[in-house]
């Protein structure tokens, strides 16, 4: 289902970007109809709001349905609201307990899918309850929109611990007003002063220009970016850059490129690269492409999750050697600009 569908024609607040339209399922009892709506906030989604109504499909008016859905996004706000205050709604999330590393993986991250007008963001790690060092981290303001991908060494809490400080560096240095390059020296000296050298941290920095779709990258090691432009899947190189930490006083220079509207990209993991099959086969980059392009016509939250499972399915049910991480941007480009 498209990400960007047309709600019933409403005076008021409109549903957020992101949200996909109201769903109407007859009850079992003729007399019913149950419809579900989308609980999500700026794109991120939390849940689905069942509303059982008396009558059949055809007396759910579209004004109802806009009434609904504005519920359904306050109640996104006062679940996001209440999350900092209790933890009923993590709770009913998580099938099992969490490991220690990766409650604190999942507490450092901005969410699972973030959209506005320019762009759609969709993200997923595995194994979901026993991560490693693996995250992802965004930002937005008016005319920019900042994404960092990062692989971090080692296991457990160790990885945990050093993702975390990377994180925290990288988000002082960017709300401090810093350039890309000087966000990754902060975050680098952090993490050297610290560890020195014994740890880093393998990451990709992005800054995208909303108005123009101008990109500024700073790829400092692992993960990987792969384009999907105009049904062609390629993979995007750069000239590699010291981890984050690996050494003292790095500098680091930003390269430029461009998205244009339409345009896919995904940031993935070696996790993905490197998991193996029963038969010690690696999922390699072309059934990578394949799995790039099978889920061309899923909205950015969804592909993530979808390209996971394929990957499981390739990898078996036994336990994974490292983790995944799948982020995947679509670029829409700011309305009313070329």
């Amino acid at each position: 289902m498209d990400d960007r569908c047309s709600w019933p024609s409403r005076s008021g607040p409109r549903p957020p970007a992101g949200s996909c339209p109201a769903h109407c399922v007859p009850g079992v009892a003729s007399s019913t109809v149950t419809v579900h709506l989308p609980v999500s906030v700026r794109g991120d989604r939390l849940g689905v709001l069942s509303v059982r109504l008396p009558g059949c499909e055809s007396d759910v008016s579209p004004g109802t349905l806009a009434d609904l859905a504005q519920c359904a996004a306050a109640l996104a706000h006062e679940i996001a609201v209440a999350e900092r205050d209790t933890d009923l709604f993590l709770q009913a999330r998580r099938a099992e307990r969490l490991t220690l590393a990766a409650e604190m993986q999942w507490q450092l991250l901005p969410g699972r899918s973030c959209s506005r007008p320019e762009y759609s963001l969709g993200a997923q790690l595995e194994p979901a309850y026993a991560i490693f060092g693996d995250s992802f981290d965004w930002s937005s303001s008016a005319d920019d929109l900042l994404v960092t991908v990062s692989n971090g060494m080692g296991e457990g809490i160790d990885a945990a611990l050093l993702t975390n400080l990377a994180t925290n560096a990288l988000r002082n240095a960017r709300r401090a007003g810093l350039n890309l390059a000087d966000q990754a020296y902060l975050a680098d000296q952090a993490v050297y002063g610290q560890h020195h050298g014994q740890q880093f941290l393998s990451t990709l920095m992005l800054r995208f220009c909303l108005p123009t779709g101008d990109v500024e990258i700073i790829d400092a090691g692992s993960p990987r970016i792969w384009r999907l432009r105009r049904d062609v899947v390629e993979a995007i190189e750069f000239d590699a850059q010291i981890p984050l930490g690996m050494f003292e006083d790095t500098t680091y220079t930003t390269q430029r490129f461009k998205v244009e509207s339409g345009d896919r990209l995904l940031f993935i993991s070696d996790g993905v690269y490197d998991a193996l099959s029963p038969a010690g086969e690696k999922y390699g980059q072309r059934a990578l492409a394949r799995a790039i392009t099978s889920t061309r016509l899923l909205p950015a939250s969804q592909v993530p999750r979808t390209m996971l499972q394929e990957l499981l399915g390739h990898r078996g049910s036994g336990p994974a050697a490292d983790d995944a991480l799948v982020v995947c941007l679509d670029w829409h480009g700011r309305p009313g600009t070329d």
